[in-house]
């Protein structure tokens, strides 16, 4: 399925003649339109983006630097950190050129872009969170057969599989009558649906099914390998196995809860009458502090990464001295 938007501008009985062929722009309005605000939102999303940029660049160079880390579940989590870099600089670079140009304006192109890539980037991360959860079922339900089932051959297969899969999202097209502004400050593709003036029936309808599909479909995954985690932890006799056992998949559950419950959070609140402002707040969970947070969740309840990630600290700079 080839990704397509046609945000074609159409002749508007209410437009004035000479218009019907102009190329809108869109404005994203941002999370404040209060001047005195934009410098704090600056320093504070540029903070936040450079540490989920540096943050999960130092899991990533752990995980290849330390052979000991070359394992499937690590090889899962580079990927995931690489996806997260990705995601969040789809949307934070834009609003932070906006701040600091004063300029609201965003481009069909840009917005094109923005949508797509968020899109896939969030779907990715979706799936790589379900093979995560996988890894951990096989690791914890059979052990004796890890090493056979999630063989390196599987471990590309599945991220391969991932990639591809968010490729396929979906078909909008998409028409608008004139210049529109956003509140948002990014091109979210809820708020494009609702500022077309073309009928979005189809649309939402084919939105609804991807979401259940790439969404839902990931999640049942999950669930389903939890549910088998958990019964197997259950059967184990001693406290220290259930321990060890549990603490193997903490951190993995720790990150897939903060996902679903941000994103599930941002489109109940979206579902609220005059809430488009609460929910461009709201989604900074999920689009800016999740990536941020991966990083610090997976290297505080890891000892292999916290000493691979001081052991590379500590040749980098020794080699600088």
């Amino acid at each position: 399925i080839q990704v397509l938007y046609d945000f074609t501008p159409v002749p508007h009985h209410h437009m004035e003649p000479g218009n019907d062929t102009q190329i809108p722009e869109f404005l994203l309005l941002g999370l404040s339109e209060e001047s005195e605000l934009q410098p704090l939102l600056f320093g504070l999303f540029l903070s936040m983006y450079l540490i989920t940029v540096f943050g999960n660049l130092l899991i990533i160079l752990a995980v290849t630097s330390d052979p000991h880390l070359h394992t499937p579940m690590y090889f899962f989590l580079a990927n995931l950190s690489f996806v997260d870099i990705c995601s969040i600089s789809t949307t934070v670079p834009k609003m932070l050129q906006n701040i600091q140009t004063q300029s609201k304006v965003i481009t069909y192109a840009g917005c094109v872009t923005q949508i797509y890539f968020f899109l896939l980037f969030a779907g990715w991360d979706d799936f790589l969170l379900a093979v995560m959860a996988y890894d951990r079922f096989v690791a914890i339900c059979h052990p004796l057969h890890y090493t056979v089932i999630i063989n390196s051959q599987l471990c590309v297969l599945l991220v391969l599989v991932s990639w591809i899969i968010s490729v396929l999202l979906m078909m909008l097209r998409l028409s608008f009558c004139t210049h529109f502004q956003i509140p948002h400050f990014f091109c979210e593709l809820n708020q494009m649906i609702q500022l077309a003036c073309s009928d979005t029936f189809l649309n939402n309808m084919v939105m609804y099914f991807a979401a259940v599909l790439l969404g839902g479909g990931p999640f049942a995954g999950i669930l389903y390998s939890y549910s088998k985690i958990v019964s197997t932890i259950c059967g184990i006799s001693s406290a220290l196995g259930k321990y060890k056992a549990f603490s193997t998949c903490a951190s993995h559950l720790s990150v897939v809860s903060l996902f679903y419950c941000t994103i599930l959070g941002v489109y109940l609140s979206s579902a609220a009458p005059q809430s488009s402002h609460s929910s461009a707040v709201a989604s900074v969970m999920y689009t800016v502090v999740t990536p941020m947070l991966n990083p610090f969740i997976y290297s505080l309840r890891n000892r292999d990464i916290k000493k691979a990630l001081r052991v590379c600290l500590s040749q980098g700079l020794c080699q600088q001295s």
